[in-house]
């Protein structure tokens, strides 16, 4: 796993593809129906967008945003627990259902997070969202650490010293 800085060098006019499409996760995360954090996921191919996705309600389901409450936070449930609780898709996931398989196979997923009071959250995928990366065979994921920088991660190691 590489770390990168989420800043540009000084010489450098313009943002590096990582930072770039970053950003537009930071951007994709902001319509989110999460309370408590809000993601953005981005897929890009030969540098140019695929999909995009951010968590929110399933299709039919009020948010909580609309409902005005959030049950795992009532519940007090720490983050990345008990998420059959949750009504919301996570970003990757509804980055990955909205592109093709062609699309996906060999693409990079940036994803970025906020807390609900908008500071940047370490937004490494969950496991469930990781398997279903390594089925879209997608093949670089970049994610925001939540202290301004982000890893660069190869999907396929993920699960090498769990089998």
């Amino acid at each position: 796993m590489k770390m990168k800085s989420g800043r540009k060098n000084k010489g450098d006019l313009r943002p590096g593809w990582d930072e770039y499409f970053l950003n537009i996760a930071r951007a994709v995360s902001a319509r989110a129906t999460c309370m408590r954090r809000r993601y953005g996921a981005v897929i890009t191919k030969d540098h140019i967008i695929v999909s995009t996705g951010y968590n929110g309600a399933a299709a039919g389901v009020k948010d909580c945003l609309d409902a005005g409450k959030c049950t795992r936070k009532e519940l007090q449930i720490p983050h990345g627990q008990r998420y059959e609780l949750c009504h919301s898709v996570h970003a990757e996931a509804n980055a990955i259902i909205r592109a093709s398989a062609d699309e996906l196979e060999g693409a990079t997923i940036y994803i970025s997070g906020a807390d609900g009071d908008g500071c940047e959250c370490q937004s490494e995928p969950c496991m469930m969202c990781k398997r279903m990366i390594l089925n879209a065979r997608i093949m670089k994921v970049v994610y925001a650490d939540g202290n301004g920088k982000y890893h660069v991660v190869k999907p396929a190691g993920w699960l090498k010293g769990r089998i």
